[in-house]
């Protein structure tokens, strides 16, 4: 079945996150390993660049129908509530086996945080990630998978068939697979909920953000 430009649109910057994150061991061999954290400062500009240049195909961020106050507070407790549980969620059972885990260190040699690395990390996983994988996995696959003409789908009418599968390929995105799953369900919960993409990328921030901040307040890079 072929994908029109409205689905590669969401598909590339996705692919292109993956893409260097599988290309990160390659990069960190060839390069100082004071070069290695600025990795990420990289695949967040490149992302960022590939959604600013296909941001007019992204027809259903122009609205805020929806987002109401009441909505968007949910949405924010929501942000946390998952946080809270991917912090929980990390018994060795919850873990994959194989893949990359979290290991992000923004300190310079002299052990002092280096704001800029900081800031690109925050950036990047609280403002750039959610967009991009709310763009792929909700907006896109979820209702793809229950008709290819995607866009003619109204959110609310997303099959649990949908959601799980959606969500369990969201899961084994991230080492941590319990937490992806919660966090998948959670976020396309509220996107079949409330019919605007704009609440999930805003939950989804919301985790994000919050985890670095806990990160960062404990030095628990590992987590990161």
């Amino acid at each position: 079945m072929s994908l029109n430009r409205r689905a590669l649109s969401r598909i590339f910057p996705f692919a292109l996150f993956i893409g260097f994150l599988a290309l990160d061991p390659l990069f960190a061999a060839m390069l100082p390993a004071a070069l290695g954290p600025w990795l990420y400062a990289l695949r967040s500009a490149a992302v960022a660049l590939a959604l600013a240049l296909l941001w007019r195909r992204y027809g259903e961020l122009a609205s805020l129908q929806g987002c109401t106050p009441a909505r968007l507070l949910a949405a924010v407790a929501l942000g946390l509530v998952v946080c809270v549980l991917w912090l929980a969620l990390d018994a060795p059972w919850m873990r994959l086996p194989f893949g990359v885990e979290g290991g992000f260190d923004p300190r310079r040699p002299d052990g002092g945080l280096d704001p800029l690395l900081v800031a690109f990390r925050l950036g990047g996983a609280a403002l750039v990630v959610p967009v991009m994988e709310e763009l792929f996995w909700r907006s896109f696959l979820a209702r793809w998978i229950d008709r290819p003409d995607f866009l003619e789908h109204d959110p609310a009418r997303i099959g649990n068939k949908a959601l799980l599968l959606s969500s369990l390929l969201f899961a084994l995105e991230h080492h941590q697979w319990l937490a992806g799953l919660v966090a998948g369900l959670a976020y396309g919960g509220l996107y079949r909920a409330s019919r605007n993409l704009w609440l999930p990328i805003l939950a989804h921030g919301v985790t994000n953000l919050a985890l670095g901040l806990w990160v960062i307040r404990t030095e628990s890079w590992q987590n990161w």
